[in-house]
């Protein structure tokens, strides 16, 4: 079993919150990415899970147990450091060997664990080898394998891809989703690379100044983000954002900005302007031949083989397409976009968060038929 709740859990050094307020259940056999920015707590959030550092407030819990004030040898996890941590005298098979004798297993007992946790990870014909003798991606695995020959109830796991170059990191990316799946333990695994979270993550939670911005399926935050952070945090490039103003426009609510008229596809109602941010995805934008809905001149255009990056200036908004190669755009000429009205996100300029439409005839405070999601 390995289900970790964190319940209103804060850590405060001085008067400044590292970690504020935050709720998480995490799914015994989930793979859950913490994600954000450098500096934003995700790191503080493993450690204070780990028992290496204390909350200031708040309550952990794994298996329903209580273990906020546990030492770190007592909690059922297995944390694995971005610096891997190996003993550099000691050969592999005792690396991995160790949290066995430091408990006083058997030598028969910890040969036994060790040779079957080094047969999953493709060890075996290594552990006579030390630390120096490896490469980045083997020492990643020995770290892996010291970490899975104590049978955890989860597994911790802080940047462990950081190090190893583009094509090794790529690799090492499907061998432990490979191991997830035949394991089946918890991983709860921080990166502030978003590639490694939409591709490995059951669920993401994303993080901003010590706070979880939004948790949910890779799909839910690419495709639904509740925030400006989350859009423009998620994707490459992001998504774009500008302002503008919801308006009446023939009967039909349009996002409207300079050298912008986007139909809503929502029928218009009494209802005052509103200020809003409006976010598109550059996939979602589309070269038009005539006068569509955005009309931009085009700054410049990236070649990225099978696809290009067309940069545009939309009054004094930069904005990017992302289209198929060969576009028709070029540098310095005028163009125009279609947009579907389903593929527009809108956020409350004020809050930064998600509006999403209600009917005239619904309950709504305010009286504008826009509310914040």
């Amino acid at each position: 079993m390995g289900r970790i709740q964190l319940e209103s859990v804060s850590k405060k050094y001085g008067n400044t919150h590292a970690i504020e307020d935050v709720d998480l259940d995490i799914a015994d056999g989930e793979f859950l990415v913490l994600l954000g920015p450098s500096g934003c707590g995700k790191s503080t959030l493993l450690r204070l899970v780990a028992g290496l550092i204390q909350p200031s407030g708040g309550r952990i819990l794994l298996d329903g147990n209580d273990i906020t004030a546990a030492p770190p040898r007592n909690r059922d996890l297995a944390m694995v450091f971005q610096s891997y941590a190996l003993y550099p005298h000691l050969s592999v098979a005792k690396n991995i060997g160790f949290p066995l004798r430091s408990r006083k297993f058997s030598r028969t007992v910890i040969a036994n664990s060790v040779a079957a946790v080094a047969s999953t990870l493709d060890l075996s014909e290594l552990l006579d080898r030390r630390p120096a003798e490896l490469s980045g991606g083997q020492r990643q695995r020995v770290a892996l394998a010291r970490a899975m020959v104590r049978d955890p109830g989860a597994f911790l796991m802080d940047e462990p891809l950081s190090n190893l170059d583009a094509k090794l990191r790529s690799a090492t990316r499907t061998e432990l989703i490979e191991l997830h799946e035949r394991i089946g333990t918890t991983f709860l695994y921080v990166t502030h690379d978003q590639v490694e979270a939409m591709t490995m993550a059951t669920r993401i939670a994303l993080m901003d100044n010590g706070r979880i911005e939004q948790v949910g399926t890779p799909a839910e935050l690419y495709d639904t983000p509740r925030s400006t952070f989350v859009a423009g945090f998620l994707g490459a490039p992001p998504m774009n954002l500008f302002d503008a103003t919801v308006a009446e426009h023939q009967g039909e609510l349009h996002a409207v900005a300079p050298g912008v008229n986007i139909p809503l596809g929502i029928e218009a109602c009494s209802h005052a302007e509103h200020p809003i941010v409006v976010g598109i995805r550059p996939e979602k934008m589309h070269i038009a031949d005539s006068r569509a809905h955005v009309d931009a001149v085009v700054t410049t255009v990236e070649n990225l083989g099978s696809e290009e990056l067309v940069h545009i200036r939309v009054g004094s908004n930069p904005l990017c397409i992302r289209a198929p190669r060969p576009s028709t755009a070029r540098a310095g000429a005028p163009i125009t976009v279609r947009i579907n009205p389903a593929d527009v996100h809108l956020f409350d300029r004020d809050s930064g968060r998600r509006l999403t439409w209600r009917p005239e005839d619904a309950p709504v405070r305010t009286g504008t038929p826009l509310y914040v999601a």
